[in-house]
């Protein structure tokens, strides 16, 4: 008999967290970004969803994009890394992708391109990740306009710190980027990630990247997804395999760090960090076991958790476990494993099948 374990993806959620994206941000367009396999979700059923949606689709590598156009999706993609060497030119321009380009050592192999690939430029506003510094953007530019085959379409930077409202360099950045803008005033511009969408006033771009929060987590420290308007698009599930009475003095899991004070009902849920649940989740992480929230207890294992029954004493062999969802937000076991919900999601291993609902 196969586990219980899996995830289910609402798709009809997913549409709903991208409509409130445009809802805060309607004078751009949205760039919506689907790496790392969709947030852990399915790159091609969630892309197929909001290629019907979005102005644009967002990767970050070229393996993602060769797999959105094997699915027969056409709609614009803009590559996130842009390109790693020669040898991604030709397929950058087979797939008709908008590559980000942040240093000169990606122009080559540029010069066998045939036809035009249109190009975004990268510009370090303070991240300092990746990005052209701000004095050398339209020395940049210059040099891929002299490029054969290449033509500059939009200005791209990311924020540092748009997860805090009160951060100030949110302001340092948006000032920054729009010195660059005002030398380039013909080109798109791109800032505004998921976070951005919460500011006020909001994003001025004529691009925004919505990510995580279509996937129903929260951008902002300090809050919720479903608090934000957000719908859960993931929810993991499994079952309770087994059920024992634990005696004051017993102990549970490896290293026998959790310990009942009473006697207590126990129930083993087939579910551990092989599936990608938070090996470093604490004694006291919410799950909710039939609909009642219970607390998981000792050491998560690959394959098992042992959760505490004293909230849902009826439960047996084969009673339902939500993990994260409806019932116990992922912002909130992100928190109390002392992580964040992107991590959680795109984290969850390729073992727990997924489900879709929706999306019709």
């Amino acid at each position: 008999m196969p586990r219980h374990t899996r995830a289910r993806i609402d798709l009809d959620a997913l549409r709903s967290n991208f409509r409130k994206a445009r809802q805060l941000a309607p004078e751009s367009a949205s760039m919506a970004v689907v790496k790392a396999d969709g947030y852990g979700h399915g790159l091609e059923p969630v892309a197929r969803v909001l290629a019907g949606e979005t102005d644009c689709l967002a990767v970050a590598t070229v393996g993602e994009a060769q797999r959105l156009r094997d699915a027969g999706i056409t709609t614009a993609i803009v590559l996130l890394e842009g390109v790693h060497e020669a040898a991604d030119w030709p397929v950058v321009s087979a797939l008709e992708l908008q590559p980000v380009l942040h240093s000169y050592h990606q122009l080559a192999g540029a010069e066998a391109l045939n036809g035009e690939v249109p190009v975004w430029i990268k510009c370090n506003t303070g991240m300092n990740r990746l990005g052209v510094a701000p004095q050398e953007v339209a020395a940049f530019r210059q040099r891929l306009e002299t490029q054969p085959g290449l033509r500059v379409v939009g200005l791209l930077s990311h924020y540092a710190c748009a997860d805090d409202l009160s951060d100030p360099m949110t302001r340092r950045q948006q000032a920054c980027f729009q010195r660059i803008r005002d030398d380039h005033p013909e080109l798109q511009v791109s800032l505004a990630n998921s976070a951005a969408h919460f500011h006020d006033p909001a994003p001025d771009c004529d691009w925004t990247r919505p990510g995580i929060m279509l996937y129903g987590g929260t951008p902002l420290i300090g809050t919720t997804g479903p608090a934000l308007g957000l719908q859960p698009v993931m929810i993991l599930e499994s079952r309770i395999i087994a059920v024992r009475e634990l005696a004051a003095g017993e102990s549970v899991g490896y290293g026998a760090t959790w310990v009942a004070e009473a006697d207590c009902l126990m129930g083993i849920v087939e579910i551990g960090y092989g599936d990608g649940y938070p090996r470093h989740a604490p004694s006291g992480t919410p799950v909710a076991v039939a609909g009642h929230r219970c607390r998981l207890i000792g050491r998560v294992s690959m394959d098992m958790i042992a959760v505490d029954l004293s909230q849902c004493p009826e439960a047996e062999t084969g009673t339902p476990v939500e993990l994260w969802g409806h019932h116990v937000g992922v912002d909130e076991v992100a928190g109390m494993a002392g992580t964040i919900s992107y991590e959680l999601l795109t984290g969850v291993s390729p073992r727990v099948p997924r489900t879709y609902l929706g999306g019709g």
